[in-house]
């Protein structure tokens, strides 16, 4: 996939923090540590590097991270790089890379997970709800009977 976007497997940090901005939509935060792990060739031994990434998720997907995930939780997140700026009560001016979520998900590799659906909370922008139930066919079709 071209342009921004990255996808990341890797633990909590600490469990999600739910706040709502003043619109009342849910916007949660939490780090997520992504280690690597090689074998070094000169030395024979195991080196471990470790990186550390903000994640930020926005309404559905925000609420729905805060009642699933805790502190050491193994996910994989999907989404784009943000950059946000602002200056200190000092005048320093500051900035950091942030990841926003599209999606996260448990990682099922060391783990088990029940997935439970939840109901759209504001009719937009995260959640799926089932499609409605077909009308019966025209012509009498019975769901009974075998389609062919």
């Amino acid at each position: 996939m071209a342009g921004n976007y990255v996808e990341l497997i890797g633990n909590l940090t600490r469990d999600p923090e739910l706040r709502f901005i003043p619109s009342g939509a849910a916007v949660a935060n939490f780090g997520l540590a992504v280690n690597r792990r090689w074998r070094n060739q000169q030395s024979n031994e195991w080196e471990e590097e470790v990186s550390f990434f903000d994640i930020v998720c926005w309404r559905d997907l925000a609420e729905n991270v805060s009642e699933s995930l805790t502190k050491g939780t193994r996910v994989m997140v999907t989404g784009r790089l943000q950059t946000r700026s602002w200056e200190t009560d000092n005048g320093e001016k500051r900035s950091k890379v942030e990841v926003l979520a599209d999606e996260v998900g448990p990682s099922l590799r060391w783990a088990t997970a029940q997935v439970h659906k939840t109901e759209r909370r504001d009719g937009g922008g995260g959640g799926y709800d089932a499609p409605p139930p077909a009308a019966p066919p025209a012509g009498g079709y019975n769901d009974d009977e075998e389609p062919f």
